[in-house]
């Protein structure tokens, strides 16, 4: 598929108009929040920590962009098919059962391999997991770099920050896919990944949309604000409404964090503006995908 071609290098910080604006909501930021964390104890705050270039186990199993994932058992491969999870081989022993053919099937109709093996092979290629007679090998993730996602003149882009079941990240793309965004953005380490279950809750959406990783989250925000973006967190504490973010209009990173936890201590230092979303029932928190949804469907009605 051809790339897409931007429209020119973003401006940097200063020479945009809201730079004040930016200043005015990091002073207002700083004085409701002097001395305090985002969302109670067991907040993150270890975010400036680096990752080795190398070192991964040799046979880690997740979905990292280096190694396949495995997806094991009748149920769960065949409801990686249906969801159109990429696979790379299907591992099968012989057997009559109806969530087999229907996945033998799906996999032929997508073109993925099939390889019959005996039961010795597939304990050994699933590490004695539980496999009921059959493996999905998901193809590797390739995840793209963070810069690849300032395009345009006014980048969306979403950065998740504590964000660790496979699910709510699938979530997140999903919205991030609806609304608009250029991509989103993870840390390389203590968050998940693009796997098979991630997959599965993009509904098909990750094939549409980049996922880029990044070593230290904070740095690559204030990467992304010297590159000219307004950089705002989600939080409890924020103290504008999502539906009064002035500057997302222009290119704006959106900051995602964990329901309960929220974003860490330092992602949440990084922000110009932390925002929140008005609940007056008797929710005390989000899902964190319910929450990238809610505020995605802002920024974009604010962009429009």
């Amino acid at each position: 598929m051809a790339k897409r071609k931007g429209k020119g290098p973003t401006p940097k910080a200063e020479d945009r108009h809201w730079h004040g604006k930016r200043q005015k909501a990091r002073a207002v930021k700083s004085a409701r929040r002097t001395g305090t964390q985002t969302l109670g104890p067991g907040a993150r705050s270890r975010t400036d920590e680096q990752r080795p270039a190398a070192g991964r186990p040799a046979g880690a199993r997740r979905a990292t962009g280096e190694v396949p994932e495995l997806v094991t058992g009748r149920n769960p491969v065949v409801e990686a098919l249906r969801a159109g999870v990429p696979g790379s081989a299907l591992y099968v022993m012989s057997g009559t059962d109806e969530r087999i053919r229907e996945s033998i099937q799906l996999a032929a109709d997508r073109g993925v391999p099939l390889l019959e093996t005996g039961k010795n092979e597939l304990d050994r290629l699933t590490d004695g997991a539980v496999h009921q007679g059959i493996a999905l090998q998901v193809k590797p993730y390739r995840y793209a770099h963070p810069d690849d996602l300032l395009r345009g003149t006014a980048p969306l882009i979403v950065a998740v920050d504590g964000i660790t079941d496979p699910r709510n990240l699938g979530a997140i793309v999903r919205s991030a896919s609806a609304f608009g965004a250029s991509g989103v953005v993870v840390p390389e380490r203590r968050a998940a990944g693009v796997t098979a279950g991630a997959w599965k809750s993009s509904a098909g959406t990750l094939a549409s949309i980049p996922v880029a990783q990044c070593t230290n989250l904070s740095r690559q925000l204030k990467a992304y604000q010297k590159a000219g973006c307004f950089v705002a967190g989600l939080d409890a504490r924020g103290g504008v409404t999502v539906a009064d973010m002035e500057l997302a209009s222009g290119p704006f990173v959106l900051v995602v964090g964990s329901e309960g936890k929220g974003i860490g201590r330092l992602v949440a230092d990084t922000c110009d503006m932390l925002v929140t979303i008005p609940m007056p029932g008797k929710a005390e928190s989000l899902n964190a995908g319910v929450a990238a949804g809610i505020a995605l469907y802002e920024v974009s009605r604010l962009r429009a």
